[in-house]
């Protein structure tokens, strides 16, 4: 039985009950608010295990909601919008939502990036080995498998591919990849970054044209699966 929590913050009332409805048919448990108000209220007096929040509320932008949010609330926070500007995503993103997924969604997609944003947030920080598919990391070790053969990588190709094993099913923005690695003077290197992650492809897909761990978010950046 799934006991994890999720509260809806849109302001429209089919897609609130469309989502309850195939959230509890899953298991979920699901609170509703119908605007920023409410919906902080109730997060904040009873903190749920995810959040589904709408940009588009009445009372507030949810840009604001999710900067709110992110002053206190470290679990997944999944943006549902019609807005499908790259602008707004990106800003979505950089200020600290989990995920970004645009109307008319279809559910079972927004029910696997859940599952992988809670499973994600349950991980522990300290775990010392990380496994997604075949490619293993021991951060201890320092080392990294592929099918159980080792792989050897460059010091920034390590510290890049653990950032994004760390975030696995998370879109990361290049200004965000390229501050974390890099520094805050290569936050518009997108070439640079392109150059690193098309290295670490050749080193850790089987198919580097077609990859299938580290997936490119066109215009946004790269989510690693």
């Amino acid at each position: 039985m799934n006991k994890a929590e999720i509260l809806v913050i849109d302001d429209e009332p089919q897609i609130r009950k469309l989502l309850q409805i195939n959230l509890e048919s899953h298991d979920y448990k699901v609170l509703k608010a119908s605007t920023a108000k409410e919906g902080l209220i109730l997060a904040a007096s009873h903190p749920p295990d995810l959040i589904l929040l709408d940009i588009g509320l009445p009372d507030k932008s949810g840009h604001q909601v999710l900067q709110d949010l992110r002053e206190w609330y470290t679990q997944p926070v999944i943006i549902l919008s019609v807005i499908d500007s790259e602008d707004d995503i990106i800003a979505a993103l950089d200020n600290g939502a989990t995920d970004y997924l645009t109307k008319p969604f279809r559910t079972g997609e927004l029910l696997a990036r859940i599952r992988s944003a809670l499973r994600r947030s349950n991980q522990s920080e300290n775990n010392a080995v990380l496994s997604i598919g075949n490619i293993t990391l021991d951060l201890v070790a320092r080392s990294v498998t592929r099918n159980d053969i080792p792989i050897k990588l460059t010091a920034t190709e390590y510290k890049l591919l653990c950032l994004f094993a760390k975030n696995e099913g998370r879109v990361l923005t290049h200004q965000y990849l390229l501050k974390e690695i890099w520094g805050m003077g290569y936050v518009t290197e997108t070439q640079y970054l392109r150059v690193f992650v098309g290295t670490l492809r050749k080193k850790i897909e089987e198919d580097a044209n077609n990859p299938l761990h580290i997936l490119t978010e066109s215009g946004v950046g790269y989510r690693f699966q």
